[in-house]
């Protein structure tokens, strides 16, 4: 399975990846701002999620708002 970002490059677990929108995180009064860089990233089942660790809370971003770093 190739989990690929926004721009193509393959992601593996452990990269870090930038965010390149405005992230507004559902079940919280929080928003990931554009820039924001996300080291060590840990892949799902599914191609088009990655899960990542930010602060302290997990979230389950989506692939096509990130970009490697």
């Amino acid at each position: 399975m190739e989990v690929k970002d926004s721009v193509g490059n393959l992601l593996n677990d452990g990269d870090s990846v930038t965010v390149i929108k405005d992230l507004k995180v559902k079940g919280a009064n929080d928003t990931l701002k554009r820039g924001t860089k996300i080291k060590s990233i840990r892949l799902t089942d599914d191609p088009s999620h990655i899960e990542c660790k930010v602060g302290k809370g997990v979230y389950v971003l989506k692939t096509e708002f990130l970009k490697k770093a």
